[in-house]
């Protein structure tokens, strides 16, 4: 499913010069701009893992793309549930980014830009990239920066807080302003020690075999990045803030022969995830058209159906959408409930305005899989393009009870209430929406807004709003501490 583009713009617009937060709930940040924190309790490194997680809704390009997250979330907790000292729920995202790079900060949010799966051979490469950082977070790397900074008078943790986003989100920038405007002590900072990396890399491979997933893999990326090193004046950026001396690679080679070796095929969801990046986020339209053409015909694998998806997809983003239905088509008969499948015959439909039969065919899968996020909101995608309003709604509300800081669902629920014109609905899901990305004050204008739509005698949603008013504007005055 695509995201409305001009809703997106929108949002942009009115975001750019604040920060996000991950959901329109109380939250008490912590006081960053003090350099007395001798150790950071975990409710803090959450806090300021929120700040910073708004920070790159704001101004980053987040993947919105349910059937990617959905595999995304599940490779990354399929690791953390096998990963040591786990303290709270991890988060993972994608940035649409065609540079080898992952990130973790506070909290456990793990950003993966969507070249470092176009770039991995096998899924137990791109395990091994996200085990590496779960350690940085499980064994708190960024905590332990903070307390190291406490002492530094040059470096606050506010303004440490802001280079380490900078840095992580767009290492080639964040270190050239580095090198340019600050000291070596700040710089020192924001990129992991050596001493940090050989932890994380003991920990993340641990976590990788206890997963299930091949230990030499990690080895094996590692000796990749470091040939584009050797081949290329410019490092992947990965390597601009995971430094890769030259023992590097061979201690974690030394390291994986401590376990058996093992051939582990990827999962078909790898096959189908690295298609659909390559398809809508690393090539654009026509060259991707041409790329799945080819190795479709020069391929020796048995089953094709990966680059067949991929081809669909470069088919429907160029509109042809009958040459692409046919190839969808054809996959779904031979497995009907791929997610990845059902979320481009949606799109193609859509574009062929058959509203109805994508309806049919989503409410069977719904009621198997209830509020499975690629069913439910490309269901209720269709149903406000079929203008089947009050269905969306009810399908929305009910995944968002589930799944309150769902961005997109909130998206499409605002929409749906724009479009039937329900205009108290529509300012007060407008104000949540907005609050997911910091912009507090906007969001309590269009709660005063709600306000105006409400029935003279209807005391209780009044109230309700008043409160929801209130909250914003303290939210904003927590916000405004940094």
């Amino acid at each position: 499913m695509r995201l409305k583009q001009a809703l997106a713009a929108t949002l942009c617009a009115l975001t750019m010069s604040y920060s996000t937060v991950s959901t329109a709930s109380d939250f008490k940040l912590p006081d960053l701009g003090t350099s007395a924190v001798q150790v950071l309790p975990i409710e803090k490194e959450q806090a300021i893992g929120e700040v910073m997680m708004m920070q790159i809704r704001a101004s980053s390009p987040l993947v919105q793309d349910p059937v990617l997250n959905e595999y995304l979330s599940s490779l990354g907790n399929k690791l953390v549930a096998s990963a040591n000292d786990v303290r709270f729920p991890f988060k993972f995202f994608w940035l649409n980014n065609k540079a080898i790079n992952a990130f973790a900060f506070y909290g456990g949010h793990v950003g993966v830009h969507t070249g470092l799966i176009a770039q991995s051979d096998n899924e137990s490469q791109l395990a091994s990239v996200l085990g590496h950082e779960i350690a940085h977070v499980t064994q708190r790397h960024l905590a332990r920066r903070i307390q190291q900074a406490k002492d530094n008078s040059a470096l606050t943790i506010a303004g440490l807080i802001t280079g380490i986003l900078a840095t992580v989100v767009a290492p080639d920038a964040g270190m050239a302003i580095l090198a340019a405007n600050s000291t070596q002590a700040t710089l020192s900072q924001l990129t992991h020690s050596r001493k940090a990396e050989q932890e994380a890399d003991r920990f993340g491979m641990q976590t990788l075999q206890k997963a299930g997933y091949d230990p030499y893999a990690a080895s094996e990326f590692l000796t990749k990045l470091a040939a584009q090193v050797r081949f290329k004046n410019k490092p992947p950026a990965f390597l601009l803030t995971h430094p890769l001396p030259d023992s590097r690679v061979s201690d974690v080679r030394l390291r994986a022969q401590q376990y058996p070796k093992k051939y582990v095929p990827s999962s078909a969801d790898f096959n189908y995830a690295k298609s659909r990046v390559m398809a809508r986020y690393q090539l654009d339209k026509k060259d991707a058209q041409a790329y799945f053409e080819n190795i479709l015909r020069t391929s020796s694998d048995l089953d094709k159906s990966q680059y067949e998806y991929g081809l669909a997809i470069s088919l429907l983003d160029q509109k042809k959408y009958d040459q692409a239905d046919k190839i969808i088509g054809k996959l779904l008969k031979q497995n009907p409930n791929n997610l990845f499948y059902l979320d481009v015959f949606t799109d193609i439909k859509l574009g062929q305005k058959q509203y109805d039969k994508v309806i049919s065919l989503l409410e069977q899968k719904h009621q198997l899989r209830p509020n499975n996020q690629v069913i439910t909101l490309n269901l209720a995608n269709t149903a406000i393009k079929a203008k089947k309003y009050d269905k969306a709604e009810q399908l929305l509300r009910v995944f968002l009870l589930e799944k309150p800081n769902h961005v997109l669902a909130k998206q499409l629920l605002t929409e749906a209430y724009e479009l039937s014109e329900n205009k108290a609905a529509y300012h007060e899901s407008r104000a949540s929406l907005l609050s997911h990305y910091g912009a507090f004050m906007k969001a309590a204008d269009e709660v005063q807004k709600a306000l105006n739509f409400i029935e003279k005698d209807d005391e209780i949603k009044k109230l309700r709003l008043k409160a929801l008013l209130a909250k914003y504007r303290n939210m904003q005055k927590e916000l405004a501490k940094l």
